[in-house]
């Protein structure tokens, strides 16, 4: 057995065991050739089923780049249809990095070059591969585009973006705002009106062909950006003009720190003007002192002193607690409280003897207040100053406002009655001053205080007005009719004698108040303050002037705000028929009517703005923006006669490339610098004052961005060589 196994261990293979190893490796390689394509086919599935939109998406960021289209932001009128805020055209620059490729640093180096910015502030911008979009200048002059000529920068875009152009400059600059670079609202109106005003911006996709080449993508229709709406408001330019000159004035004369004016419109709650000094130029924010940028009016808070009495005197003339023929002991100018757990002293500026109520109000008697107020009791002063709107916000339409502080009575302490009856002890806005006073003006009842008047599309059609609001009823007619005596006696006789002027009565207070600072009344520093109304009869403007700090002439509301008060009172009554008795007679029958300028606005808002004083229209012209109106702003005429208006010329035959040269002849340097520049032309400026000449001449055909020379002269010899 032993041998038999021996003689068999080395013989070879038989075909059969060769067959069966074949076909073994055979099915081995079937098996694995089986599971590659298993696997193969199963990541074809993930790539092209599963994961498809990823992939597709990818495929389409390599050969596709969304441009944006820039809504352009409605503009901004003053009451009168006056342009505030409007747009200009200029030019940005962007890229997709990914399209540049090898080219990046050629890119960069032009821009460094144009601009004068260093070659790695660009090339950081383009060494972000997985960005399809980025910006390498944005609002550029349009002198810029032949120097960087981008049709020869591969993954370089060049289209025009809207630019916010502020007429005024710094004019009711808190109160109109400003934008961003991408004329996003950021502050005051331009923030709390963004949604009217901003718009929708739209797009359009560009793709790469197999050559390079960049094109509108047909996929992926263009959308045209929806221009924002514009908005009127209740300012007045004209006004807002007159109050900026004249704080500025007085600040500089009295070497105050700062200060503020608000004018209102009694009867409707409409702010006229606006104005805190120092101001700031919204154009030009970059380089502003950021405390400035607030709008002083509605965020700060302040214990306004004898301005406050109105309240104590109102809340004792409604219940009848105090006669105006009631005398009082003024204590000779100082008189001592005692209270649970202490006492202190009350003391007035000037010494007094017997006064009556009425005569306590003339010469601010802190006193008489504070012994009245134990008449009038905690809460229905309380009351009172609630009524006329302290500690609530008023509800205007500016950001930022604040309520005050108005404690009730269960937090007061044994001093605030007495105290808060002559304006301690309580916070107030100036916007919440003024709008009691305009109260008082308007026979008792408190309206909410308003700026925005109309809201109307991109054509100048109608979208939604607003109307005076009215909040309550403070006071009765015959109380606001005693307490307008009183104030006219102030004026007349009291503490705000300077504030007196020839020819119109006058009501109104003086207050001055010491600054809390840090936790105690800081010497030497004070509020001082002037609100008041006129004429006094017939009121048709309240106003207020603040200043804080004054330094030089007296830091008294008599002494340091009543002047400025009467500058501006004589200037809008000389200015302005609104002032007069005369304001009624001139709407109605064959009375004459002050025209409006209209010049530089839309025809379909010009043609608005006369039809709605009485005036007929004459339209010159197929283009869109007045140019010319006869006869000129501030003549008279009778209603129903024509205005002429001649309007830009029609464009439709001038070249691509190419623009009419407006007609800026007998406008100010201002407005024709404003309209050149809107037409997208450069401005070469000789002398001062009235335009009178200009070249190229008025309708000729010129590239756009050529200079435009003007020639002016000082108004006087301007109305002369005209006669």
């Amino acid at each position: 057995m032993f041998g038999k196994n021996k003689n068999t261990v080395g013989l070879p293979k038989t075909s059969g065991d060769q067959r069966k190893e074949s076909l073994g490796r055979l099915l081995a390689l079937k098996i694995g050739l089986v599971l590659f394509f298993a696997i193969i086919a199963m990541r074809l599935v993930q790539i092209q089923v599963v994961e498809a939109p990823k992939y597709k998406e990818i495929a389409r960021k390599q050969y596709e780049t969304p441009v944006p289209l820039p809504a352009t932001r409605g503009n901004i009128y003053d009451r009168n249809g006056k342009i505030l805020v409007s747009n200009t055209m200029f030019v940005s620059f962007g890229a997709d990095p990914t399209m540049i490729g090898d080219n990046t640093v050629a890119v960069a180096e032009r821009f460094a070059r144009v601009f004068g910015k260093s070659r790695s502030f660009y090339l950081d911008k383009l060494s972000s591969p997985n960005k399809h979009f980025v910006w390498l200048e944005r609002r550029v002059d349009p002198q810029y585009v032949k120097r960087i000529n981008a049709e020869e920068l591969e993954g370089v875009v060049q289209f025009n973006e809207p630019k916010r152009l502020y007429h005024y400059g710094r004019l009711a600059g808190q109160m109109i705002g400003f934008t961003d670079v991408d004329n996003k609202g950021l502050s005051g109106v331009e923030l709390q009106f963004d949604q009217y005003l901003n718009g929708v911006n739209g797009r359009v996709i560009m793709q790469r062909d197999g050559l390079g080449r960049r094109r509108p993508s047909v996929d992926y229709p263009r959308v045209e950006p929806v221009n924002g709406n514009n908005i009127v408001l209740t300012l007045d330019l004209e006004y807002q003009s007159i109050v900026e000159e004249e704080l500025r004035r007085g600040i500089e004369r009295n070497k105050a720190t700062s200060g503020l004016v608000i004018l209102m419109e009694p009867s409707t709650g409409e702010v006229l003007a606006m104005a805190n000094y120092p101001g700031i130029d919204p154009g030009n924010v970059s380089t502003t002192d950021q405390s400035l940028i607030k709008n002083r009016v509605v965020t700060d808070m302040f214990e306004p002193g004898s301005v406050f009495k109105v309240v104590t005197v109102s809340a004792a003339l409604e219940h009848d607690l105090v006669r105006p023929e009631q005398k009082f002991f003024a204590e000779n100018g100082s008189y001592t409280v005692v209270f649970t757990g202490g006492s202190r002293i009350i003391s007035d500026t000037h010494p007094h003897g017997m006064l009556t109520f009425q005569e306590a109000m003339e010469v601010s008697s802190n006193i008489v207040m504070a012994k009245v107020s134990d008449r009038i009791g905690a809460e229905l002063l309380y009351t009172t100053a609630r009524n006329f709107g302290f500690g609530i916000a008023t509800g205007l339409e500016l950001p930022g406002e604040v309520s005050g502080d108005l404690k009730r009575p269960n937090q007061w302490s044994g001093t605030t009655l007495n105290t808060m009856a002559y304006g301690y002890e309580v916070g107030v806005t100036p916007l919440q001053i003024i709008d009691a006073y305009a109260s008082v003006a308007n026979n008792g009842t408190l309206m909410k205080p308003s700026v925005l008047k109309q809201v109307t599309d991109e054509h100048g059609e109608l979208v939604s007005e607003f109307h005076p609001q009215v909040i309550r009823k403070v006071i009765t007619k015959s109380t606001a009719k005693t307490l307008t005596d009183f104030l006219k006696g102030v004026v007349e006789r009291g503490t705000g004698v300077t504030a007196r002027l020839e020819g119109v009565s006058i009501a109104g207070k003086t207050g001055t108040s010491r600054k809390f600072v840090d936790g105690k009344y800081e010497l030497g520093s004070y509020t001082a303050s002037f609100v008041g109304f006129f004429p006094a009869e017939d009121p048709k403007a309240v106003c207020l002037v603040m200043l804080d700090n004054p330094r030089i002439g007296g830091y008294t509301g008599g002494l340091a705000s009543a002047p400025i008060f009467r500058n501006i009172a004589e200037k809008l009554v000389a200015s302005s028929a609104r002032f007069t008795k005369q304001t009624d007679q001139l709407i109605v029958g064959t009375q004459p009517l002050v025209v409006p300028d209209v010049t530089n606005l839309s025809a379909k808002i010009a043609t608005s703005t006369l039809d709605v004083q009485g005036f007929k229209v004459e339209m010159h012209g197929q283009g869109n923006i007045v140019l010319r109106q006869f006869p000129p702003p501030g003549a008279k005429l009778r209603r129903a006669e024509a205005v002429k208006l001649t309007t830009e010329w029609n464009d439709e035959a001038v070249p691509k490339g190419f623009i009419r040269v407006p007609d800026v002849r007998g406008l100010t340097i201002r407005r024709a610098v404003n309209l050149l520049t809107m037409s997208h032309l450069d401005v070469n400026i000789a002398g001062s004052g009235i335009v009178r000449g200009q070249r190229p001449l008025p309708g000729q055909q010129v590239q756009i961005g050529m200079s435009v020379a003007v020639q002016c002269t000082p108004r006087s010899a301007f109305l002369v060589a005209r006669q």
